[in-house]
């Protein structure tokens, strides 16, 4: 699939989802691939997020966090909002 469409942000979000366990290196370069080119993209800012946190990128964790949930809410997405926002709570209490 990569092949026939190498700048497709499904294609290349679910290949940062399959690297995710496997090797977290990969899969935070996918994941900021996709922040970079396609930053429209709103599925990639949750995982990313805490992909970044779980690397001690605390400060890039939290600017993916505030970008995702400013996203969510121009492209009026209140699951995906919903969703950033615990996580970002959640991020937030534990540091």
């Amino acid at each position: 699939f990569l092949e026939k469409d190498p700048n497709d942000p499904f294609i290349l979000y679910a290949i940062a989802t399959e690297y995710r366990n496997e090797s977290p290196e990969k899969s935070r370069k996918y994941y900021e691939g996709l922040l970079k080119n396609h930053p429209e993209y709103l599925a990639t800012y949750y995982h990313a997020a805490i992909l970044f946190a779980e690397f001690g990128d605390d400060e890039l964790a939290e600017q993916t966090f505030k970008k995702g949930i400013a996203l969510a809410q121009n492209q009026g997405n209140d699951l995906s909002l919903r969703e950033l926002q615990n996580a970002y709570n959640e991020f937030l209490f534990d540091d």
